[in-house]
């Protein structure tokens, strides 16, 4: 399998940490949509990241779907057994999903020149942030005290999201306004497998 987008994704990172603890080997190329274009478009005339080709040379996009099919090559889920565990994961998962689309939102936006950039949106993507992450908070010190241990996908979500937050828009959430969440990150970005991907990575 062949995995490829820059790790300063969320997306393309939180499939690379899950494909890891799935214990696949896969292999990894950092393609940006922006400066490796004509790359990407050979992999994927989509130009989407993250994409997946997979051993029959199958490409495969959306991390969710990527994730689904590296669990089935595993033969494993990391998604909890007990169904009210497991549906209270995929809330987690869903909010933290919910929380890189409004945290990228802002980045994008902020990447227009300031004459044209839309502040009511800006504030409304910006309340939505605020509102995911004080849910994620809440689930962060309910549930995610201690790490590592049995790793799930809302787990692993929310600390790529509160990292790709603290590397790209730090400026919009204060450091100490999520403690539980941004504790948990901490515990997380200590693990080998997220040292492995880190989020400035360039080449494999």
């Amino acid at each position: 399998m062949l995995l490829v987008g820059m790790l300063d994704s969320p997306y393309v990172r939180r499939a690379a940490i899950a494909g890891t603890l799935l214990g696949l080997d896969f292999e990894h190329q950092s393609v940006s949509v922006f400066r490796h274009m004509e790359r990407f478009h050979a992999i994927n005339p989509l130009i989407k990241a993250p994409s997946l080709v997979a051993d029959d040379g199958t490409v495969l996009m959306e991390s969710q779907l990527i994730i689904q099919h590296m669990e089935d090559v595993a033969g494993r889920s990391l998604r909890p057994a007990d169904p009210a565990a497991r549906l209270a994961d995929l809330r987690a998962t869903g909010l933290a999903i919910v929380t890189c689309e409004k945290a990228i939102a802002i980045e994008y936006e902020r990447k227009r020149p300031e004459a044209i950039r839309h502040a009511p949106w800006l504030e409304r993507v910006g309340d939505q942030l605020q509102e995911a992450l004080a849910a994620l908070d809440m689930v962060a010190g309910e549930r995610w005290t201690s790490l590592p241990g049995t790793w799930t996908h809302g787990a692993i979500g929310a600390a790529v999201a509160w990292g790709f937050i603290r590397y790209t828009i730090a400026d919009a959430v204060a450091a100490d306004a999520f403690p539980a969440l941004a504790a948990h990150a901490a515990r997380c970005e200590a693990t080998d497998a997220f040292q492995h991907w880190p989020i400035d990575r360039e080449s494999p």
